[in-house]
């Protein structure tokens, strides 16, 4: 029986605890498991049977929040990490080796763009960055080293809306994944398997616990891509030494990416999740469509006034009739916009600062998705690592601050702004 994502989000990957009858998700709060017998353990250990041998690689409380990531996002099965940027790694490490590349939005989260631009090369990889709007440079920017291309569904801050059925048709016809980082949108917005990509990531960090207590990442596979196509996908495709020369994709099928990222990427890489977050996240979850609704409620409110305020230059929020996105929001997101989007000041630099420490609701935090209204100055922060060309390209310019709207009265939001625009522009 197919159910709607509100029950999904309550019950996909959860059962009563067939121990002790609890109802919600257990805490396992423990390092390894014991084997019912030598065979047992042999056989977890050759990937002949499915079962927990040690919490590096497999947990049952993380385990029930995968299996619940992949019923939201439709996708065939996922692997947990401990960040969102440990879920970039996770995601491009079978597909990757030293020469290879990718293709990337030229809009993505600032962190996201040093870390593939600069961290990559210390793997021997390396990634170009495009604008996505323009289909032909994509197309003419894929080469015989390409191994994925890589987009958020709405880019992190700037507003920008991806096409990702346009990204999802170039990267099939070059034989390749498509990647697209979900954490903005949320399933409960948006779903791009559903339109077409191979993996999406998440920040679990944000919205899906919602609550900012915990960090965590995310992989979900839609299990439809063909890894043996070619042989450009050899970890997936060819045998693994590591397994007496078992071919994952030809002995898992279509989770042959996942049980990839859980026996060797966990297992080398060890970018663990822990059970005592994944449990907080799974309450997260639960409420999910219901505070993303009204996220987006906040959103329109706050953003509408603001767009009207005479001391504000723009505002990018894609749920706007005046974004260049809003058309291409209603289709990729047409549940909403989600609820970030970048503010231009007047004034530029000093009074973004100034907006910034005169606030007194909004909580000034290197964060997003909290139920809390949250704001940054990018350039000065999670962005000042970036030349102020790569700033402005990236919806991060100096006159810019960032807005994550949470699920408060919007009425107080407004105010807050409203005096603190004042002390800052006067």
């Amino acid at each position: 029986m197919t159910q709607g994502f509100d029950t999904l989000q309550i019950h996909a990957g959860a059962e009563p605890d067939p121990a002790t009858g609890a109802r919600q998700v257990p805490i396992y709060q423990t390092t390894a498991y014991a084997f019912r017998d030598a065979d047992h353990a042999a056989a977890l250990f050759n990937l002949q049977e499915v079962g927990y041998i040690y919490s590096r690689l497999t947990n049952p409380t993380v385990a029930a929040l995968q299996n619940r990531m992949a019923a939201l996002e439709g996708g065939a099965g996922a692997v947990c990490c401990s960040s969102g940027h440990a879920a970039q790694i996770m995601a491009l490490f079978p597909l990757m080796a030293p020469g290879m590349n990718i293709v990337a939005s030229n809009r993505l989260y600032g962190g996201t763009i040093t870390q593939f631009s600069q961290t990559f090369k210390r793997f021997g990889w390396s990634c170009t960055f495009v604008d996505l709007d323009d289909e032909a440079a994509v197309k003419a920017t894929i080469d015989e080293n390409t191994r994925a291309i890589f987009c958020e569904t709405i880019a992190n801050p700037g507003g920008y809306v991806t096409d990702v059925p346009a990204m999802a048709k170039i990267a099939d016809a070059a034989g390749i994944p498509l990647i697209v980082d979900n954490t903005s949108a949320t399933p409960a917005l948006a779903r791009p398997i559903d339109m077409g990509a191979t993996l999406v990531v998440h920040s679990m960090t944000k919205y899906l616990t919602g609550n900012g207590t915990v960090t965590g990442g995310c992989v979900v596979d839609s299990g439809k891509f063909d890894w043996s196509a070619s042989d450009k996908f050899p970890s997936l495709s060819a045998p693994e030494p590591a397994y007496h020369g078992l071919k994952f994709h030809e002995t898992f099928g279509e989770l042959a990416f996942t049980f990839h990222s859980i026996a060797i990427g966990l297992r080398d890489l060890g970018m663990t999740l822990n059970p005592q977050a994944a449990h907080y996240t799974l309450m997260g979850i639960e409420t999910l469509s219901l505070r993303m609704a009204k996220h987006v409620e906040n959103a329109r409110a706050v953003a509408q006034w603001l767009e009207a305020d005479p001391r504000i230059d723009a505002v990018t929020w894609p749920g706007l009739e005046s974004s260049p996105y809003y058309k291409r929001g209603q289709q990729i997101v047409p549940k909403g916009a989600g609820a970030l989007f970048t503010v231009s000041v007047k004034g530029g630099y000093d009074a973004c600062v100034k907006l910034v420490d005169s606030l007194k609701l909004f909580s000034h935090v290197a964060n997003l998705g909290d139920t809390r209204s949250l704001i940054i100055h990018s350039a000065s922060t999670t962005h000042r690592q970036l030349t102020e060309d790569q700033q402005r390209a990236a919806g991060a310019a100096p006159e810019v601050v960032r807005l994550s709207i949470g699920t408060e009265d919007p009425a107080d939001l407004i105010a807050d702004l409203d005096q603190a625009l004042t002390a800052a522009t006067a």
